[in-house]
């Protein structure tokens, strides 16, 4: 986003106001952001900043949906990597008000512009997000997570930082699932786990591993 832009500019003031604990500058910020949009492109962001302060559920996806609807009519490429963002607020919306059908649907239409978010911080929070909302089924599922159980246990910082981002970001593709298992097979291979853990990392990998 152009940071010159006067309705970006807001925007990031609201949210300096939030962090700030001022709410109501935040929705005043946002609220302007709104009223000054000349575009669709510039709606869609504000609304994306406004449904973070509205008083009922019912109220934040409105602005959620209004928010998808102005980025769908925007034609080039500035709104290429919004889209899993408002797919994954308005998922959150539907469970919100238990409409978990829609909201099912809109963590798989996230799930599938994840690809459009930059590397980063942002994208793998975006990402665990999703598979939180998703919980593919994953045959390892328990196993691996009495492991990271353990690493945090006995403070093992490497097996964790290893293992826990390919778990927590386990959307259940197929490029997921070689990417824990990589990560399983390189902790394994290393042998600086206790005999149990051990054994149970390689019961983990079998179990993920395709027939």
């Amino acid at each position: 986003m152009n940071p010159e832009n006067p309705v970006v500019q807001l925007c990031s003031q609201g949210m300096q106001a939030e962090a700030e604990g001022r709410d109501d500058d935040a929705r005043a910020h946002f609220q302007q952001a709104w009223e000054l949009a000349t575009d669709d492109y510039e709606a869609s962001i504000a609304a994306h900043y406004l449904a973070r302060h509205q008083p009922s559920p019912e109220q934040a996806l409105h602005w959620n949906r209004e928010s998808l609807a102005r980025a769908e009519r925007v034609t080039d490429e500035r709104v290429t990597g919004f889209f899993t963002s408002l797919h994954l607020n308005l998922a959150k919306s539907y469970r919100d008000l238990d409409q978990h059908d829609q909201a099912q649907e809109h963590f798989a239409l996230a799930a599938r512009h994840i690809g459009d978010v930059p590397p980063g911080q942002y994208a793998d929070w975006t990402r665990f997000a999703i598979a939180e909302g998703l919980r593919p089924v994953n045959p390892a599922a328990e196993l691996i997570d009495d492991l990271i159980a353990e690493f945090c246990a006995r403070r093992d910082l490497k097996a964790l930082a290893l293992v826990l981002p390919a778990r927590l970001g386990d959307l259940g593709t197929d490029d997921d699932r070689t990417r824990l298992r990589t990560a399983l097979h390189m902790l394994h291979a290393a042998r600086w786990l206790p005999d149990a853990e051990q054994d149970t990392l390689g019961r983990a990998i079998t179990a993920l591993t395709p027939a």
